[in-house]
């Protein structure tokens, strides 16, 4: 397979990588603005904390596997220069997301 090739598929896996990211993060940004304290009322102060931090790790574990995964496969698979392409276009198109969300939101706002 030619590099010409090989850059138009990792091109469009760091575009569904980028999109899952960013439809995880909306998900949970929607899951905090569906009135979370309202569903947590009634749960002891004790449990936030707890929730939160693993929320946190979930989140970490879950951007790492989608951002890192796949160009971490490619590096052990001795790809090294696809895997940092991977990478950077992943982080490019998670780049261009976020220029376009915010752009849009103070054209709006």
């Amino acid at each position: 397979m030619g590099f010409a090739n090989m850059n138009k598929k990792l091109l469009g896996h760091s575009l569904g990588h980028a999109l899952l990211a960013f439809a995880y993060i909306f998900c949970i940004a929607l899951f905090f603005n569906l009135g979370l304290e309202k569903m947590f009322k009634s749960v002891p102060e004790f449990f936030a904390p707890i929730i939160m931090l693993l929320l946190l790790v979930l989140s970490a574990t879950i951007m790492g596997v989608l951002v890192l995964g796949r160009p971490l496969l490619l590096y052990l698979d001795n790809q090294k220069k696809e895997a940092l392409t991977m990478l950077f276009y992943t982080l490019g198109w998670l780049a261009a997301i976020f220029v376009v969300i915010v752009v849009s939101v103070l054209i709006v706002y």
